[in-house]
């Protein structure tokens, strides 16, 4: 889990293993969001609201000044496009990590893609915001556990680095995995927020203990009075459990 390992001198206060996204609607205010969360956080999360305007340029300029960044574009189409995709995302220098679907397909040109890059490939297991009916009313005949382990497992035999999966399934990404996957879990939510539209939630104390290795967490910061303070009181918490 390289990726946590250190924090960068100017980011003290920050536990590189929160994430926090970035999804607004310019990058004016994606900036302005950025500098007032200062020192707490070191890693940022880049969406497709940002992507469809300045999110590659913004990416790169944010790794420039000694962040890190996740480009949460979730990639998914016939695999010559995704792999020549991958491969202008790991030429581009925007981001540390980059996700696709975890299709086998999806994920083995995302891997060709990257080729000896330092870019992390990540694979999509199952949103947050989807439950069990919401599987079956797609077409799944899986939980959403079930799902999960299933492209875990492929994940890992197309040589991706690591998993997007809830906390609720962290524990089998980490069993599965090994020590050094990357588990990456959006859905985090501390005792003190709302879920809004999270329908696999936990606190980040639970996912850390469940075998996270980064944990997401948007609007309990982003939409918090002083998102700095909101910050603190996350990797606080996260250094208790």
């Amino acid at each position: 889990m390289a990726l946590a390992a250190t924090v960068r001198a100017d980011h003290a206060a920050a536990d590189p293993r929160l994430i926090v996204p970035l999804d607004l609607p310019t990058r004016a205010e994606a900036e302005a969001m950025v500098e007032r969360l200062g020192d707490a956080i070191s890693f940022y999360k880049i969406g497709l609201e940002l992507l469809a305007t300045e999110g590659v340029s913004f990416g790169r300029d944010l790794r420039r000044r000694g962040r890190q960044v996740f480009a949460d574009w979730k990639l998914h189409d016939i695999g010559a496009t995704v792999e020549r995709a991958v491969a202008a995302i790991a030429a581009s220098e925007a981001c540390d990590i980059v996700n696709v679907h975890a299709e086998p397909q999806v994920l083995a040109a995302a891997v060709r893609g990257r080729g000896s890059s330092p870019v992390k490939v990540l694979g999509v297991t199952v949103l947050t915001s989807l439950n069990g009916q919401d599987l079956g009313e797609i077409g799944y005949a899986f939980t959403p556990a079930q799902l999960v382990e299933r492209r875990i497992r492929q994940c890992i035999d197309a040589g991706a680095d690591g998993v997007v999966a809830s906390p609720l399934e962290a524990a089998i990404a980490r069993r599965i995995g090994g020590p050094d996957f990357l588990v990456v879990t959006p859905g985090v939510r501390p005792s003190w927020a709302a879920l809004n539209d999270q329908a696999r939630a936990e606190t980040p104390a639970f996912a850390l203990r469940e075998g996270a290795s980064h944990l997401v967490c948007g609007r309990p910061i982003t939409a918090a009075a002083d998102p700095r303070a909101a910050a603190l009181a996350i990797v606080e918490e996260m250094a208790g459990a």
